[in-house]
């Protein structure tokens, strides 16, 4: 059952207090005089903690890996919080395990430093410009790679890339960072550092090469060549659950016995698949599940399209119906049947199986994470950034079903409700919050796509040429119109029923 309540006054989390926390909760067996970095990680979010961190942890509770000790990094200035409550705690993070028959609570301790958020992010250049960090690693979310929605490239047109373009010592980007990090490296004729994306996003290390040097190709070509021929972009495939922080978060900290004041919760699953191309060494991860592979797509696919497309399944109607979290939302009979068959019908027929794994398992699997009630994670926490989400998890099974000439009408149906929801209203009248760095353009779009749907279509930067498809537009159309008229419920039950909006 894990830790129980603790009767004490919860003993401040620093390294030096590990002999005053509670015997039940497992702490680093390594001192931090053991550890020198290796890796510096740009995105120390709650997901970094309980995932990447975690299984540097895992190595180092071995003995193995204690030169490759993390050292944090932002690019933004809200980044300034997280780094001060971690430095205040000697850069330890609580990460409490929820399951339903109980919590359990581990201290892990593989980051030791937390670089100054600085304008121009000079102190960020120098590290990663040292030969001691041969990988740099980033979790900025999916939004975050200023993609063009069409190309797949990087957007040059974007005022912050452009400005990193010129000005190439003074970056605003972690990816003009990067590249400034490498020319310094290239000119003391040091090795490159393997870049890698722990994001959710398709193809995620061909995407960051391609941001890293598309990038320094606008202002140094040769500098281009060398990245592209010496370092290395490794995809990737990251899973775990990860609610945000709650004050209900801290309190289950408090009880344990623990004053941690950046604890992150977690589920009773990780996954990490990982192509193995470095190009500075790496630690020995295949010692603590993570897998090795040459071929990452086939897992990603799974994974993004069926957990993370799911998530947006259940999120952007949860929200319109006013249904708190993930786990709510699974004991939603409509929502689930909604779920279920557009899963079934028009998403799992285009993901093929990966070794031990078909798509109908992981879709089990995947059921059963999202009905952990233990997990409080919110529906607004997984509706938010739809603008690069629905991108990237739903986009691509609808663009698949339309190739293979099958049905799209649950993914079109997916889509009214993103649109819905971006009006900002529930049906139940209350107020939806700005929860998308692009929400006033989308609200504007859902709002006037209320009288005329195509006008949601018309957004390219999203939909690309999907607006084309008659398949596709008429059925999204169809649904808006009547989810606008009749209502969500409705709307489903018509969909279970007919597949087809019939009112």
């Amino acid at each position: 059952m894990g830790p129980v309540a603790n009767s004490k006054s919860p003993v401040r989390l620093r390294r030096d207090s590990f002999i005053d926390l509670p015997p039940t909760v497992r702490t680093p067996t390594y001192v931090s005089s053991d550890l020198s970095p290796g890796i510096v990680h740009i995105g120390v979010g709650n997901f970094h903690r309980a995932h990447q961190a975690w299984y540097l942890h895992q190595l180092m509770q071995q003995g193995l890996a204690h030169d490759w000790a993390i050292i944090g990094a932002g690019v933004r200035a809200y980044d300034a919080e997280m780094r001060e409550r971690l430095l205040e705690q000697d850069c330890l993070t609580t990460l409490i395990e929820l399951d339903p028959s109980g919590i359990s609570a581990e201290v892990i301790g593989s980051m030791t430093d937390y670089l100054p958020i600085e304008e121009g992010n000079p102190t960020l250049i120098l590290r990663m410009a040292d030969p001691s960090i041969r990988i740099v690693s980033l979790t900025v979310t999916e939004g975050g790679y200023y993609l063009d929605a069409n190309t797949g490239a990087i957007n040059l047109a974007h005022d912050d890339i452009r400005h990193d373009a010129e000005n190439p010592d003074q970056s605003r980007t972690v990816f003009g960072a990067i590249v400034a990090a490498l020319r310094q490296r290239r000119a003391n004729e040091a090795k490159p550092f393997t870049a890698l994306s722990c994001d959710n996003l398709q193809g995620n290390g061909e995407i960051l090469r391609n941001c890293v040097v598309g990038l320094a190709r606008i202002s140094d070509p040769e500098l281009a060549d060398w990245i592209d021929q010496n370092g290395a972009f490794p995809n990737s495939m990251v899973d775990c659950i990860v609610p945000a922080t709650t004050d209900q978060v801290v309190s289950q900290c408090d009880a344990i016995g623990i004053d941690d004041r950046a604890p992150v919760s977690h589920e009773n699953f990780r996954q990490w698949v990982i192509e193995d191309d470095f190009c500075a060494g790496r630690p020995q991860l295949e010692k603590v599940g993570v897998t090795l592979t040459d071929d990452v797509h086939s897992y990603e696919t799974m994974k993004l399209r069926i957990l993370n497309g799911g998530h947006q399944l259940l999120a952007n109607v949860g929200e319109i119906l006013n249904v708190p979290t993930i786990a709510d939302c699974m004991q939603d009979q409509d929502i689930v049947v909604f779920f279920r068959k557009v899963q079934a019908e028009e998403i799992l027929p285009h993901v093929e199986a990966v070794p031990g794994t078909s798509a109908e398992q992981y879709l089990g699997l995947v059921e059963r994470r999202f009905a952990n009630t233990a997990i409080h994670d919110t529906t607004r926490r997984v509706a938010f950034d739809g603008s690069a989400r629905h991108p990237g998890f739903l986009i691509p099974s609808l663009r698949d079903a339309l190739e293979a000439g099958s049905s799209v009408k649950g993914l079109a149906l997916a889509e009214a409700f993103w649109c819905r929801m971006c009006a900002g209203v529930r049906e139940d009248g209350s107020e939806i919050a700005p929860n998308d760095p692009q929400w006033e353009s989308l609200q504007k779009a859902a709002l006037a796509s209320k009288a005329d749907p195509e006008l949601w279509l018309e957004q390219r930067r999203y939909y690309g040429d999907f607006c084309r498809s008659a398949q596709f537009s008429a059925a999204f159309a169809s649904w808006l119109t009547a989810i606008w008229q009749n209502g969500s419920r409705a709307v489903i039950a018509d969909y279970a029923t007919n597949g087809t909006n019939s009112r």
